[in-house]
């Protein structure tokens, strides 16, 4: 019981110093996640806290939970004009955009580190998907408004990408553990999982939406339990969905932009409960990431991490970004900017956690490669976010009329 007072006392007042430091984070430019990363690091074992922390399996649970909800979040923040404008190239993006920075990532870490073909692919689909939590938050801390639907293209592509990156990730750790070749046949084997994930997770969703809308627009319950009913439902959606073999992510995400869409009363306060949720999830996932990780750990894996940061933040990444969008005719300005753009965030720290609670050769080393990766990221792309937009002339001025959808873009 004392044990679990003072794990209490530890992340309330971890969470309060977080919170309170937030105005210096936005005067410095910096991303407000990295703070909590910094602080969970601080308090960890190699800090001034000494706090012992390395359950594995404990933060993976906690992990499935918090980004489910930031999900949920998302796909209420997503409204049906947003899907309207980015639903065919967020689809792409999330789709073989993915596959794509997977595979170049995989073959240049093959071939420039010199690691094995499976590994190198497993690392390229750990880190393979942009983060929703990072894109949401960020596009909020900075209050950017981006021309030609970019904003909307982004936080859909984030939202509807984790079950594909999911899928690569674990499809990744089963090839390395069994030491199964990597080859078509082997690839092959595994894409009846890949549909049933993505089919259950998209039908899951809607039906989970619909439902979740009818029982609030129906039941008459005091106003409060709106929003508890629907984070519940979201919870329940995602556990029941994961069960069955689907995607739960996905589920939730859209579950939430189905119900945005559906009620008929009381969306406001919904959606306020849950983008405060969402920062309470985002902000004690970065803190137990923090703690996890051990910083004289990290220090050896940083030549590696930084090298593989380096691949996909300039290389695999923008050609992937632009192998997706091409199609679409879509300018390259538009191209450059969600190409730097592909922020990594919790996900990514969050999938690495696969490879070491799995029963294969991996340790938590192959955590600490992937830690690297996005604290680069968040320090290099997230610094420059509002930068490069500026640059490349895709800020909207607070007059303008509402964005055009992002395949108008053709400069």
């Amino acid at each position: 019981m004392e044990s679990l007072e003072l794990i209490l006392i530890l992340v309330s007042f971890l969470f309060l110093i977080g919170c309170l430091l937030t105005p210096i984070a936005d005067r410095l430019g910096a991303p407000f996640l990295l703070l909590f990363l910094c602080i969970g690091m601080l308090m960890g074992e190699d800090g001034l806290g000494g706090v012992r922390f390395d359950d594995f399996n404990l933060a993976y649970n906690i992990g499935s939970i918090a980004l489910a909800l930031i999900l949920f979040s998302g796909g209420l923040d997503t409204s049906r004009e947003i899907f309207r404008k980015a639903a065919a190239p967020a689809r792409a993006l999330a789709t073989f955009g993915v596959v794509a920075t997977t595979v170049i990532m995989g073959a240049l870490i093959h071939f420039l580190f010199d690691l094995p073909l499976a590994l190198s692919l497993l690392l390229g689909a750990v880190v393979g998907s942009t983060d929703a939590a990072a894109t949401f938050l960020l596009l909020r801390q900075r209050n950017i408004k981006l021309k030609d639907g970019l904003g909307e293209t982004l936080m859909v592509e984030a939202g509807i990408n984790d079950p594909m990156a999911i899928f690569l990730t674990i499809t990744m750790v089963a090839i390395v553990d069994n030491d199964l070749p990597v080859d078509l046949p082997t690839l092959i084997s595994f894409l009846p999982e890949l549909a049933r994930q993505l089919g259950l997770g998209l039908v899951a969703g809607i039906v989970g939406g619909v439902v979740t809308a009818f029982l609030i627009n129906r039941v008459k319950m005091p106003v409060s339990l709106f929003a508890p009913f629907a984070m519940a439902s979201a919870l329940l959606l995602f556990n029941l969905t994961a069960l069955g073999g689907g995607s739960g992510f996905l589920a939730v995400f859209i579950c939430g932009a189905v119900l945005r869409d559906r009620m008929t009363h009381q969306t406001e306060r919904v959606r306020q409960f849950h983008d405060g949720l969402s920062w309470i999830c985002q902000i004690v996932l970065f803190l137990m990431l923090g703690l996890l990780v051990s910083p004289t750990d990290v220090m050896a894996h940083i030549p590696l991490g930084l090298g593989v940061a380096v691949l996909l933040i300039f290389i695999a990444r923008p050609l992937a970004t632009t192998l997706s969008l091409t199609p679409f005719r879509i300018g390259w300005r538009q191209q450059a900017f969600v190409g730097w753009v592909g922020l990594r965030g919790a996900v990514p720290i969050f999938l690495a956690i696969i490879p070491v609670i799995s029963p294969g050769p991996l340790s938590s080393g192959f955590f600490d490669v992937v830690f690297v990766v996005v604290v680069a990221s968040l320090f290099l792309q997230g610094w420059t976010l509002s930068l490069v937009a500026g640059w490349l002339g895709l800020i909207a001025e607070p007059e303008e009329e509402p964005s055009l959808p992002l395949g108008e873009g053709k400069d």
